[in-house]
């Protein structure tokens, strides 16, 4: 079972709550950008430094692009935004259109958040904010997925 999310944020906190439930060895958690910017780049590094903070590892996660064949070998791909979701449709085969949704679909923590906002432009809160959001919408997840087996 795998899991896609288009923030490097998301991919670390999932997987560190993946790790943590003792599920690594099922779940596999990737994350890839639906534009083909900073590819090869590690995560903005205030974001790192936030992550750092709350024992999230950042090491090694490299900014890619959302590959065709991303939407036949996961069972979820989930954007951070309404925009990033759109593109996801378009591109996404017709037969794999059920794995799409937004990542905070899964969180109970905030009723009403819908998307997870970029940070970049923002200050040290702004990057705050959005781990308080992926942890809620993680741990949603998770619990979905053991839900479901």
């Amino acid at each position: 079972m795998g899991n896609i999310c288009r923030s490097p944020t998301a991919e670390a906190v999932f997987r560190h709550q993946v790790q943590a439930a003792g599920l690594e060895k099922e779940i596999y958690v990737d994350s890839a950008g639906t534009h083909d910017y900073h590819v090869g780049a590690p995560p903005d590094e205030r974001a790192q430094k936030a992550a750092m903070r709350r024992g999230y590892d950042t090491e090694g996660l490299r900014a890619r692009r959302v590959h065709e064949k991303d939407f036949e070998v996961f069972h979820y791909i989930l954007a951070m935004d309404k925009p990033n979701l759109k593109i996801l449709e378009e591109e996404c085969p017709p037969q794999y259109s059920h794995k799409l949704g937004l990542f905070m679909q899964y969180s109970n923590n905030f009723e009403g958040v819908k998307e997870v906002p970029d940070p970049y432009f923002g200050g040290h809160q702004g990057f705050e904010h959005v781990l308080n959001l992926v942890e809620a919408a993680g741990k949603g997840l998770l619990d979905h997925i053991r839900n479901r087996r």
